[in-house]
């Protein structure tokens, strides 16, 4: 080979490289998940929706029941068969969900404020956002209907810096360890998070929403909180769990609901993203798909009014 056909191949040389090492690395957002998300750990933050999860005394309870027919199936089925797996080949289950104020929630500002967007209306950015969690537990021992104060985020603040903007702030309180026992409904006195703090959240540090464990937001006489936050257009997470598992700072928070037209509320899933060394939750792994077999099949009990193992 020539000399200029070697100097050539040498300068190419970089570029076929470089080709190669871009073949090799996973398009857009894939590295993301391959560098950071596959070997996180994940801690659902989710209440399980049961007939008897604590709710409010002026909504009904939710019934669960084998779903039926709706209309005559030749040869399959008639109108009010229950399906069975023997008969069917498939069962199916039939939820009266008497609110959209159950359980872990989503709570869009339409829920006092009807000028402002339902739960339908949430953008899709709502979907990653960084998780900061700050911590009430201590100020509860001795008084427990304290709420949250402009304070307390200073102090999270001189300990792990400043909140992001965009972010989701979870107030722990550990007041879901309770759960579900239905006397939570009936508490006047529950940990809180002032009007200042929330203030301070949403104008000074700009915030997505916040998020906490009981299914109020206070427990002062006319809800002030929350009539705020809705009246300026900001949603809320309630009754959420688990936050003793997930550290104060460096964690995402995921968070899902469904898309009821309309809806003033959101029976919602959050999942905390939490770094690899994390020693708590779950991470990715061979049991994701198929999914393991139990040898205990789910079953309607009419006695617990839901399918059980």
């Amino acid at each position: 080979m020539s000399l200029p056909r070697v100097l050539a191949a040498a300068c190419l040389l970089p570029l076929a490289l470089a080709t190669v090492a871009d073949a090799a690395e996973p398009p857009g957002l894939w590295a993301v998940y391959e560098t950071a998300l596959k070997s996180a750990k994940y801690v659902d933050l989710t209440h399980t929706i049961t007939p008897d999860i604590p709710v409010w005394s002026g909504f009904a309870s939710a019934t669960f029941s084998p779903a039926t027919a709706g209309s005559d199936i030749e040869g399959y089925a008639r109108k009010g068969d229950t399906y069975t797996y023997a008969t069917h080949g498939f069962e199916a289950t039939q939820y009266t969900l008497r609110t959209d104020q159950l359980g872990t929630q989503l709570d869009p500002p339409a829920h006092w404020a009807p000028e402002y967007p339902g739960i339908d209306e949430l953008p899709p950015t709502y979907a990653v956002r960084p998780l900061v969690v700050i911590s009430i537990v201590e100020q509860l021992e001795t008084d427990d209907n304290y709420a949250l104060q402009v304070a307390d985020i200073e102090a999270w603040e001189r300990a792990h810096g400043t909140i992001p903007e965009g972010s989701v702030v979870f107030v722990r309180s550990d007041w879901s360890k309770r759960w579900p026992d239905p006397a939570l409904a009936k508490l006047t006195r529950f940990p809180g998070v002032s009007l200042d703090a929330l203030k301070f959240l949403h104008e000074q540090r700009h915030i997505l929403f916040h998020g906490h464990e009981p299914l109020d937001t206070d427990s002062t006489p006319t809800l002030e909180g929350e009539d705020w936050l809705m009246h300026h257009g900001y949603a809320q997470a309630e009754g959420v769990a688990n936050l003793d598992q997930v550290p104060e700072v460096g964690a995402l928070v995921a968070i899902g609901y469904p898309k009821f037209g309309g809806g003033l509320g959101g029976y919602a899933r959050y999942v905390a993203i939490c770094p690899p060394d994390w020693p708590h939750g779950v991470s990715t792994g061979p049991d994701d798909a198929p999914l393991p077999k139990s040898d205990k099949p789910l079953h309607y009990d009419a006695a617990a009014g839901m399918r059980v193992r």
